[in-house]
């Protein structure tokens, strides 16, 4: 069969066969992975859910995985990563994505406003190392703020499918109540499973709303043999890092975040020029990520989730020191795939873009 499409794509040249299947429809092709948007629902304040359709190349996503989602936005093709929160194994095999509008956030902001029935987005296999092991444990902390609430989101609409009967703690940060995409179901969840706790926390309406061990202490006072999964903004993200560590429990919190923690450049220290040498362009060394400036230069690199986790911003760095923006790492080995949304250059660097 692949020999076949083979032969049919060498007597369709110079175009791909999926161009012109996609004539028929846009989901109708035999390579790329497609799907449709189906339902649109703005339940919530802020964040837009979205159920695709996806075409046959759709294998399913783990609880907690990601995938990328690309648009065209303005006549260019846009691709940003998004969790799925239905629950994994759904038989119809659709996907259910929340995405909250982030101010500045271009393609969340454009599917917010724009997304109808009928849209055809491309879609990525599902991918990332934060879900739901094969075995469940027996007790499970599930910690998030804001839009971070998806990937833990899917783990618990999981558990719940699976009938579970270990212990969950699923708790969640954000605004206020309106706030919180799914909080009917969430709270319908809880009711329904005597076994899952749900809790809300709101800075805005709460006199101490934050993270503390306390607080964790007082919902689960089990959660030192449990095993946590975090998905946050850095402040909570760091908050629930700080009493694990204290506590000696690092190994069982599991992280997703949703926003890069740069390792800051000292202005001082910052030199040399960037060569794009495939461009012929050459620019000041600003201590920006390669991504941001090569983007200042005029160049459109690929890109998908600005944040390290989806490789699609990977390029050649044929010579010179880059510093690894997430930890500080030192790299100077020539001839070397790097990815240009973490990490920024450190004097003389030539990358082939």
């Amino acid at each position: 069969m692949v020999g076949l499409i083979d032969l049919v794509q060498t007597l369709t040249t110079p175009h791909p066969l999926d161009r012109y299947l996609e004539l028929v429809h846009p989901t109708l092709t035999l390579r790329d992975m497609r799907a449709e948007i189906t339902h649109v629902r703005r339940s919530a304040v802020g964040s837009v859910t979205l159920t695709l359709r996806p075409n046959r190349k759709w294998a399913g996503h783990q609880a907690g995985q990601y995938v990328q989602v690309g648009v065209v936005i303005d006549g260019v093709r846009q691709t940003r990563c998004y969790s799925p929160v239905n629950a994994q194994g759904r038989r119809d095999r659709h996907i259910e994505l929340t995405i909250k509008a982030h101010p500045g956030g271009l393609v969340s902001n454009y599917l917010h406003e724009e997304a109808i029935p009928g849209m055809t987005v491309d879609l990525a296999p599902a991918s990332g190392v934060f879900h739901l092991p094969e075995q469940r444990p027996d007790k499970l902390v599930l910690i998030s703020g804001g839009s971070g609430i998806t990937p833990v989101l899917s783990m618990l609409r999981t558990l719940a499918n699976e009938g579970h009967r270990g212990r969950v703690l699923f708790l969640h940060y954000n605004r206020s109540p309106e706030w919180v995409p799914h909080r009917a179901e969430l709270e319908a969840i809880a009711m329904q499973h005597s076994n899952i706790q749900v809790e809300f926390r709101y800075p805005e309406l709460q006199r101490d709303p934050s993270f503390s061990y306390d607080e964790l202490e007082r919902l689960a006072p089990w959660f030192s043999s449990a095993h946590t999964y975090l998905c946050g903004p850095g402040g909570l993200m760091k908050a629930v890092r700080t009493v694990y560590e204290a506590e000696q429990l690092s190994e069982r919190l599991h992280m997703e975040e949703f926003t890069l923690t740069a390792a800051p450049a000292d202005p001082a220290t910052v030199e040399g020029d960037v060569t794009f040498s495939g461009s012929v362009i050459t620019t000041a060394n600003t201590g920006a990520s390669l991504l941001e400036q090569a983007e200042s230069a005029g160049l459109t690199p690929d890109y998908g989730c600005r944040m390290g986790i989806c490789f699609s911003c990977t390029a050649v760095k044929r010579s010179g020191c880059t510093r690894n923006l997430r930890t500080g790492e030192l790299d100077a080995d020539p001839d070397q795939s790097i990815q240009l949304c973490i990490n920024a250059p450190v004097g003389d660097v030539d990358i082939a873009i």
